[in-house]
């Protein structure tokens, strides 16, 4: 099987791709000029933003997995050029030069409405206001639309093997006015994997899924478990359900977390 991972430099891609390509799968990383490959893939050099380089990107694979995205910028014009329109041009490629190729696309548990009434779910309506989010239910719009076979998955709060993201939640949490008993459904880098593994099998063919943990965990804990403080609060949480999903269709369709919990991952030094 050869794969094209597009972000494979990216807080998720640098831990996803050496894994596939240490699981005996031909890897190819989509990479801008200059940027070396991991040990075992194959660099292409190519833009999401120019869709000739994408010709030779696409030639031949038998799966495409979509991990490129920005978000860590207050550049939103930046953030739907690169979500939506990066999207689409890797989407038009795949259709002309690869339409047999399977498509799968890391999106985000970040889609569904705060004020939602229950752990957010595939089939909810969502109508995002932030870029970011925004930005990734219209890609996901477009490769449903696309005639391909795809999966999305919408991963949680990402974190685990150094990544940083996790121990910047303390400064990022009272940015955000983020409640301390806020409840946040998170996946570890070793699940990322657990899931885009089955997914490449066709578990997940035409499906939109939530992946995630066994154990939606409070902001004001996982300050503490990422080595900072945040001011305790006993004030009425206004949307409970925010950032908490429902994974019991990633299950139906057989993913298993193997990082249950976040507690897990601190005992076995997966931080």
């Amino acid at each position: 099987m050869t794969i094209l991972v597009t972000g494979g430099t990216g807080l998720v891609g640098a831990r996803l791709l050496p894994r596939l390509a240490a699981a005996g799968l031909d890897c190819r990383a989509l990479l801008r000029a200059g940027k070396p490959a991991p040990s075992g893939v194959t660099a292409i050099e190519a833009d999401l933003l120019d869709p000739a380089s994408l010709v030779p990107a696409v030639e031949g694979v038998s799966a495409i997995v979509h991990l490129a995205a920005v978000f860590r910028t207050p550049d939103t014009d930046l953030i739907w050029k690169s979500n939506l329109d990066g999207t689409r041009n890797l989407i038009a490629a795949a259709q002309k030069h690869a339409p047999g190729a399977r498509f799968i696309m890391a999106s985000t548990t970040n889609v569904y409405n705060a004020d939602t009434p229950r752990p957010g779910r595939e089939d909810d309506a969502a109508n995002p206001k932030q870029a970011y989010p925004a930005s990734k239910l219209a890609a996901e719009n477009l490769l449903r639309d696309s005639g391909l076979t795809w999966a999305i998955l919408r991963f949680g709060f990402v974190y685990g093997e150094g990544d940083g993201h996790l121990e910047d939640l303390p400064r990022q949490a009272p940015r955000f006015n983020m409640h301390p008993a806020q409840r946040m459904s998170l996946v570890h880098h070793r699940d990322i994997a657990t899931a885009v593994d089955l997914a490449l099998t066709g578990a997940m063919d035409g499906h939109i899924v939530n992946i995630a943990d066994e154990a939606p965990t409070s902001i004001y804990e996982l300050a503490m478990i990422a080595g900072g403080t945040m001011e305790p609060s006993s004030a009425p949480l206004a949307n409970p359900w925010h950032l908490h999903v429902d994974t019991s269709l990633a299950r139906r369709l057989g993913f298993r977390p193997t990082v249950r919990t976040i507690h897990q991952a601190v005992e076995e030094g997966l931080m």
